[in-house]
């Protein structure tokens, strides 16, 4: 397994995000030795959702205020529809997502989080997968979208919902194990 010691990864979520997204991946990372941070609009909590409820509320660690990509060596998108609609209205989780592909870090995505890579504009050109339901939005945002359990494009990982996690945060940690991409921005 990489050993991930020495990098720190932001996971960008608000109320509403689906809580296997955000978990799995979180511990796959620490579990590879990285530093983990919730970066959330406000600080205090955020709430889950599980199998159609609210569930468990997780600690913010950072609000958007008080990071920037270069405190991060790689930025998690969990999905949930609740969450990724809430943050592709926000311009600071927009443009913090965005500075991720403009210094050509990696970014991972799952589920209805490609909404806010739609919202910032760097899908053009890019192989990527998500929720199907979605799979209109991505394509009109310049994407060549596929049906696969996950789907690399220079340093971006996208899978389409929970049941691909296992291959997500697999490839989420080889990624920021390799580190940077020559990701190209539109």
């Amino acid at each position: 397994m990489e050993n991930l010691d020495r990098k720190t990864v932001a996971i960008l979520a608000t109320n509403g995000f689906e809580e296997s997204e955000l978990k799995e991946p979180m511990n796959a990372l620490k579990d590879a030795g990285a530093d983990v941070h919730i970066v959330s609009e406000n600080s205090g909590k955020i709430k889950s959702w599980a199998d159609g409820n609210w569930s468990n509320e997780y600690d913010v660690d950072k609000t958007l205020d008080e990071v920037s990509q270069s405190d991060y060596n790689a930025l998690v998108l969990p999905g949930g529809v609740i969450n990724p609609d809430a943050l592709r209205r926000n311009e600071k989780a927009v443009n913090f997502t965005k500075s991720f592909f403009e210094n050509h870090k990696p970014v991972a995505a799952i589920c209805h989080a490609p909404w806010l890579l739609a919202e910032a504009d760097v899908l053009k050109g890019r192989k990527v997968t998500s929720y199907n339901s979605i799979k209109k939005d991505i394509i009109n945002a310049g994407a060549h979208w596929v049906d696969e359990e996950v789907v690399v494009d220079e340093g971006l990982v996208t899978s389409r919902n929970p049941k691909d996690l296992p291959a997500f945060c697999s490839k989420l940690v080889e990624e920021v194990y390799e580190g940077k991409h020559s990701m190209q921005t539109a």
